[in-house]
């Protein structure tokens, strides 16, 4: 008997048993993150300023996941690049994907996906500010597993609550490997950006 099971309720467990997924614990396999990054300007930094007093501000009262997205998450990437060419943006995208013996089907919508036609470059999961980060990864690992045009490439994730934010490279070569990297948003939010334009330029290479 087939079962189905929805992206927001996958476990960690689940993910190891019927996908064979395995935490990288080679130092090196999520490296981009400790490599030179751009110096921002001096507009960057203030428009990321911005951002955070904005946070501040509202988190005066609950913020829901479209507030994240709103407040948080369209100013990183709209500075980071991601709505330039090559690249374009797809909100809600439905996705499934099957282990090997196909008695497990996981379906889901991925928050943000960032892609480069055919390639899926980033899944991006926003969370509501007050959930932990722990949920949004297993479904962005499993969204990310669904790629099934970057078998041969790293698919990259990140996942923000307003507070934090995770990043997350997944390989899927022979065995499925994945690495964590997380941030305290306010702590690095300059940080931030410059992360993710290095990815994008990463990206850029793999998808010219």
């Amino acid at each position: 008997m087939v079962q189905i099971l929805q992206g927001k309720d996958i476990t960690l467990a689940q993910l190891i048993d019927e996908f064979g997924l395995q935490l990288a614990d080679d130092e090196d396999f999520f490296s981009e993150w400790r490599h030179d990054l751009a110096e921002l300007s001096d507009l960057e930094k203030q428009s990321l300023n911005e951002v955070k007093a904005e946070y501040l501000h509202l988190s005066k009262y609950p913020i829901l996941e479209p507030v994240v997205k709103m407040v948080v998450l369209s100013p990183l990437l709209r500075l980071a690049g991601f709505y330039q060419p090559p690249f374009y943006i797809a909100s809600e995208q439905e996705v499934k994907i099957s282990s090997e013996d196909e008695g497990t089907i996981i379906r889901g919508r991925i928050d943000i996906l960032v892609f480069h036609p055919p390639f899926w470059v980033l899944v991006i999961e926003a969370k509501r500010a007050d959930y932990s980060l722990e949920v949004g990864i297993l479904q962005a690992l499993a969204y990310m597993l669904a790629n099934a045009g970057g078998n041969d490439k790293p698919t990259y994730g990140f996942v923000i609550n307003g507070r934090e934010f995770q990043f997350i490279k997944l390989t899927k070569q022979d065995t499925p490997r994945y690495a964590l990297q997380r941030f305290r948003l306010l702590c690095n939010i300059v940080f931030s950006l410059p992360l993710l334009s290095y990815h994008r330029f990463q990206l850029l290479g793999r998808t010219s």
